[in-house]
């Protein structure tokens, strides 16, 4: 079977049911700039190598002491659905990501619905980013007033994607830098912490994966969507298909590279934090359990290094997490799922998405005035583990059935790999809170009632392609 056509070579698809029945757009698409590698650093920046810097405290407590185990399981997990995030990558390089997947490879209606769900997960990290940034600084700088510091971050936020991608790629690797230094000194500190007898005052053992005394697999199992949430944001890389170099190859490669790089990064720290400090229930209160550690193989440096480090994630997966958006709702505009004088316009110049971007700085700025950090996280898993389910069936429908590809290794990573993927979603996604399924419902309900309305509207058909009337 012939492979599909690079973003560049593909004809700029059409607006559905535009008021003068003219789709065709003159406007240039998105622009092909990053490298691999600038892949791999958008999608650490978007994850957050140092995610264990928040979860750890929770995350030791709910595992019995189990929290490395805990991000195993969790990254094996996550794996399978970043394989087919992959895999769809490769057969549908395109900026509309679950959207543009969906839609291929089961059905339109699917699509949308995916693309919809995904837009609440999309819209909400900015806004989790942002209030995270404005309450962890308010405490840093008690001086400087919360709202200070949530309009100032929605507006640095915005102003750095409005420069276009090569801005966010350089910002995301100058924060990866960051966080990279401070993972180096934690690892440093840490080692030298236990080959001089503080904690288990060995770099050897067993007990952050197995420790027979305290073991549950009923504890391990209910961590783990906590450790999962962690690895959210490497499925981001999939909306940059039309800013990638390659994308083909380069996408699929960058999201499994970024799912193990992270999810290295991610055992190797809570391993080591589990030495330093056993006793997990000591933890007071766990929400800073890792600051606590910092500070007990660092000093008050590395404990305020930390907690700074809290706001420069917060930062980076801000930022990541807006340009992937803007993709997102680019890309579903242009097929004429979301107005386009809105979400499908391109600046001129800097060929970026810029009315997208200013609208979800502006939602992020007002949410994060008028939210608490609590109710914003509840909400995020429902988007994105809904989005994951529709990729890995999109994977059997594309794949499996279409094109048939179903003899040896071929049914692995067509049929058993993406069922995994999906079930791991789904039972995370059966466990996010009530009001997460709430909200959830509402806003997919809402996704419905749209949908028939663009289907009467000026006739347009579920492919995107109106029939005037």
């Amino acid at each position: 079977m012939p492979q599909s056509p690079s973003p560049t070579d593909r004809p700029v698809p059409t607006e559905a049911g535009s008021s003068d029945g003219s789709h065709a757009k003159s406007q240039p698409g998105l622009k092909p700039v990053l490298s691999l590698w600038a892949l791999v650093l958008f999608g650490l920046a978007f994850v957050g190598p140092t995610a264990p810097y928040t979860f750890f405290g929770v995350g030791a407590a709910q595992s019995r002491g189990h929290f490395a185990m805990v991000y195993l399981i969790a990254m094996i997990a996550v794996s399978f659905t970043a394989a087919s995030y992959g895999k769809m990558a490769a057969a549908f390089p395109e900026a509309g990501s679950t959207y543009a997947y969906a839609s291929k490879a089961i059905h339109p209606v699917v699509g949308y619905l995916a693309g919809w769900v995904m837009i609440l997960d999309y819209i909400l990290m900015p806004m989790l980013c942002v209030i995270i940034v404005g309450a962890t600084s308010h405490k840093l700088l008690p001086a400087v007033p919360y709202s200070v510091w949530v309009i100032f971050t929605a507006v640095a936020i915005t102003a750095i994607n409005l420069r276009g991608i090569e801005m966010t790629s350089l910002a995301s690797t100058i924060f990866n830098v960051i966080l990279g230094i401070s993972i180096i000194w934690f690892l440093v500190a840490a080692v030298w912490a236990l080959t001089h007898g503080i904690g288990r005052g060995t770099l050897i053992s067993l007990e952050p994966f197995y420790s027979a005394q305290n073991f549950s697999i009923k504890a391990v199992m209910a961590a783990t969507p906590v450790a999962v949430l962690s690895f959210l944001g490497f499925d981001g890389i999939s909306t940059l298909a039309e800013d990638a170099k390659d994308p083909q190859k380069n996408i699929p490669r960058a999201t499994i590279l970024v799912c193990f790089i992270a999810g290295g990064l991610f055992i190797l720290q809570t391993y080591l934090g589990q030495l330093i400090w056993p006793d997990y229930t000591t933890f007071s209160p766990v929400e800073t359990a890792f600051s606590d550690i910092g500070r007990l193989i660092g000093g008050p440096a590395l404990a305020y290094l930390i907690a700074l480090l809290v706001v420069a994630q917060a930062w980076a997966s801000g930022i990541t997490s807006q340009a992937s958006a803007s993709r997102l709702l680019y890309g579903m505009a242009r097929d004429g799922k979301l107005p386009h004088f809105v979400f499908g316009y391109l600046h001129p110049k800097l060929r970026t998405p810029s009315y997208s971007m200013i609208l979800m700085g502006a939602i992020a700025m007002v949410a994060g005035l008028i939210l608490d950090l609590d109710k914003a996280a509840e909400l995020v898993n429902f988007g994105a583990c809904a989005g994951f389910m529709a990729v890995n069936l999109s994977v059997i429908g594309h794949y499996f059935f279409r094109r048939r590809e179903r003899r040896n290794l071929a049914f692995l990573a067509n049929f058993l790999s993406p069922v995994i993927g999906f079930g791991v979603c789904l039972w995370i996604w059966l466990s996010v809170s009530s009001l997460a399924m709430k909200v959830g419902a509402v806003w997919s309900l809402a996704g419905v009632v749209y949908l028939f309305v663009l289907i009467g509207r000026r006739g347009a058909r579920l492919d995107g392609v109106s029939t005037q009337s």
